[in-house]
């Protein structure tokens, strides 16, 4: 992996006039903003659908994509949809993606294009239905059935379609074919504006720098298709769910609420499931971030009658079982650890053995012990990716302002030598990230831009207003573009390809 560097902004985060960033315009608009100032990569988050508050972390299916980062600009080019089939759009906010109210909008101009296109042969569509059969089939069915069932889980539809009983799905697929054809439709549509944009920016020397999540949402696709996989009882909840205990981030822990996976019954199958899900995200992306890196050394598992993380217990993962298979499937491996939060040495070795890129995390710098802290530049290593902050975390800004101790404020005075305004503690953190050893470098556009807490993306423990953020046009035409060109420039981070 070669020395360079990139922008984390999801695809939800871009403009666009329909409420939601899309893969229209303006993520081609990013596209040449990449390659312009030189950077090596496109960060994004997970792309798959989502629950209605869009927790990305939280998919629906883990193969499909995300119905609602279809470019309705990109429908009307495609001839399925007219200009006045789109009118009028919703005031939208510029600011953040109401969720809820887009879903609304897109759905119902997603039943014009989809009725345009449906009584068309489309030989396209058939490959694309007949190539990706695997995951599809029971996608779009899972899909039809929750518009039939009025979008209840799964666990709560009747018995026979539960537990997959195939007279009963047979009968359904036959009364529901119009809407799982729909739903085939818009995975389709989806990929095909994916894979465009995706060309594009492997054409100007900009890899796709994705997300593997590692569990899904309970209710999903792959718990309902697969719970032999997963730790449920004889009525199919969840025996244990996912989580984190207590951390930087909360004194409660994390409770996700993930169903967890039978490691057991996985490995049974030689992890057939896992590869495919690999073999399809390696094609989506150029580089793969793998999410809570730990829970595959050792993971926690909350009783699910719990309402916090806290009384939980540490269970070991798959380790060697899993990633020795990978390592042989996937010989070029380039995937990057998310190996933050509570670290301990097995998982160090672990990831050191495999030779994957750990992450390091400026924000996380400047607390006690700096002399050791990974997390400052000092002690950096070659095979990392070091960055400001992440999704997770605050902008520098808002951390700086409403969340850093005096401690740690004057722990950054110490480290740079002098005094740091708040104007200015953005653009001295991405220099020093910059300029640092790690081999890859990822700024949040919120950071690049000097935004403060109310551009945060995510705040882990909090239900509202996640996920939300976009950056606004004007934003988008920042003049910080020549500031990154020249600072990739001089610490040799700059893609020459992109000249």
């Amino acid at each position: 992996m070669n020395r360079g560097s990139g922008i984390l902004l999801h695809i939800t985060s871009l403009p666009s006039p329909y409420g939601i960033g899309d893969l229209g315009p303006y993520s081609y608009e990013f596209a040449d903003y990449l390659s312009e100032t030189g950077q090596s990569f496109w960060q994004i988050l997970p792309l798959n659908p989502t629950p209605p508050r869009g927790n990305p972390y939280h998919g629906l299916s883990a193969f499909a994509g995300n119905p609602l980062l279809i470019s309705p600009e990109t429908l009307i080019e495609k001839d399925l949809l007219r200009k006045r089939d789109i009118e009028p759009v919703p005031d939208f906010s510029e600011k953040r993606v109401e969720f809820e109210k887009v879903s609304t909008y897109k759905e119902k101009i997603f039943d014009k294009a989809y009725n345009r296109f449906k009584n068309t042969n489309n030989s396209s569509f058939e490959k694309f239905c007949k190539e990706n059969k695997d995951w599809l089939d029971d996608y779009a069915l899972f899909s039809a059935l929750k518009d039939y069932y009025g979008e209840n889980t799964w666990k709560d539809w009747p018995d026979k379609v539960k537990n997959r009983e195939e007279q009963k799905l047979e009968n359904l697929r036959k009364n529901l074919s119009d809407g799982i054809k729909r739903e085939k439709f818009l995975q389709y549509t989806f990929f095909n504006q994916w894979f465009s944009l995706k060309n594009y920016c492997n054409k100007k020397g900009i890899r796709i720098f994705g997300d593997l999540p590692m569990y899904p949402n309970y209710d999903s696709v792959e718990v309902w298709c697969n719970p032999r996989f997963f730790k449920l009882d004889d009525e199919k909840k969840p025996k244990v769910v996912s989580g984190v205990p207590p951390d930087a981030f909360s004194e409660t822990g994390q409770l996700w609420g993930h169903p967890i996976y039978d490691w057991e019954e996985l490995k049974k199958t030689n992890y057939d499931w896992w590869l495919s899900r690999i073999k399809h995200k390696l094609n989506l992306y150029d580089l793969l971030r793998i999410d809570h890196f730990r829970g595959y050394v050792a993971y926690w598992e909350v009783p699910s009658e719990e309402k916090t993380a806290i009384n939980g217990e540490w269970v070991d993962g798959p380790k060697e079982d899993l990633f020795s298979i990978l390592l042989d499937k996937f010989p070029d491996f380039p995937f990057i650890a998310e190996d933050l939060g509570e670290i301990t040495p097995d998982v160090i070795e672990f990831k050191n053995r495999l030779k994957i890129p750990g992450m390091r995390v400026l924000l996380f710098g400047f607390g006690e012990n700096p002399g050791k802290n990974p997390h400052l530049p000092h002690n950096y290593v070659e095979n990392s990716l070091a960055c400001t902050g992440t999704h997770d975390t605050n902008t520098i800004k808002g951390w700086f302002e409403n969340e850093a101790s005096s401690e740690e404020k004057e722990r950054i005075t110490q480290y740079f030598g002098r005094k740091i305004k708040s104007s200015k503690i953005h653009q001295e953190f991405i220099r020093l990230v910059m300029m640092s050893i790690s081999k890859i470098v990822s700024i949040p556009m919120q950071d690049l831009l000097g935004l403060g807490e109310s551009a945060r993306m995510n705040n882990p423990g909090e239900n509202e207003n996640n996920w939300e953020w976009r950056i606004t046009p004007e934003q988008f035409d920042s003049d910080w573009s020549k500031i990154l060109k020249n600072m990739t420039r001089i610490y040799g981070r700059y893609k020459e390809s992109n000249q």
